[in-house]
């Protein structure tokens, strides 16, 4: 079975910075393309980030363009997404996510993700 385990999550001051890590176990990890989404409460969850499996590629939403970083390290199974010059705008609880294929379908249910973790909150305060 396969599980995504969020963490890095917290509470952070305006302009600061985190790094979240997923953990992924179940499958052969370097197969799948793994990415980042997050959700405010009351709105659809969005698109952050997503790297492929090789890390050859990555993509990433236009508000965080610039200022997030996701990467991967396949020998520890696990997926990061580093974040600077953080904004209250980016409050929210980050998931993990993992697909067979490269790598949001915006009509798809779950944007067609295979699996997703249970989520980090991150809080940013003014």
């Amino acid at each position: 079975q396969v599980q995504l385990v969020e963490s890095g999550g917290a509470l952070v001051q305006a302009g600061g910075s985190l790094r979240l890590s997923c953990a992924a176990s179940g499958r052969t990890f370097g197969w799948y393309h793994m990415g980042w989404f997050r959700q405010v409460p009351g709105k659809e969850r969005e698109f952050v980030a997503a790297i492929n499996w090789t890390g050859g590629r990555t993509d990433y939403a236009d508000s965080v363009k610039g200022r997030f970083t996701i990467s991967r390290d396949n020998a520890k199974n696990t997926v990061y997404l580093q974040m600077n010059s953080l904004q209250p705008e980016d409050t929210a609880v980050y998931y993990c996510a993992q697909r067979s294929s490269y790598f949001y379908d915006t009509g798809a249910k779950d944007y067609g993700m295979d699996y997703w973790g249970k989520g980090t909150l991150v809080t940013v305060s003014s």
